[in-house]
């Protein structure tokens, strides 16, 4: 009798853990707004701003300190006020950093609207690893189990 009473109770304690989801559902794809940016030249223009800035930005980046940390000595003061764009040494740089964040913008566009265009197929795919990788870690063996 006891025996039939602790069997009752742990199949129904069970119960709400096996109606449970076995994983999260997948996040909502992205709407008509995220289509409408992806589309919109103004977009790969504002796109292709932030990256000029960004990108001049970092050659204004000091790299000189860095440098001396990796040589293992102490920063100099020429090592101090080094930057990105003196290892760079280019004077067209600024010239050749608009043209390229132009350019960049666009690709970029190109490229979210590539990305979202395969965004189903790569959930589906990372569905079935998931399934894979949990068939696998059910069939290792436990740390626990006693061995011979």
């Amino acid at each position: 009798m006891r025996h039939l009473i602790i069997a009752l109770s742990v199949f129904t304690a069970a119960t709400p853990a096996l109606a449970a989801p076995r994983y999260a559902p997948p996040p909502p794809m992205p709407g008509p707004d995220m289509e409408r940016a992806l589309n919109d030249p103004a977009m790969a223009d504002q796109i292709g701003r932030v990256a000029g800035v960004l990108t001049k930005s970092l050659m204004n980046l000091p790299v000189g300190e860095i440098e001396a940390a990796i040589e293992g000595r102490p920063p100099t003061p020429y090592d101090r006020a080094r930057t990105v764009r003196d290892e760079v040494g280019d004077p067209y740089l600024e010239q050749r950093v608009a043209a390229e964040a132009a350019q960049s913008g666009r690709t970029m566009q190109a490229a979210g609207r590539a990305m979202m265009s395969s965004l189903p197929a790569i959930m589906g795919a990372l569905g079935q690893a998931q399934d894979a990788i949990e068939r696998a870690v059910a069939n290792m063996p436990s740390p626990t189990y006693p061995r011979r």
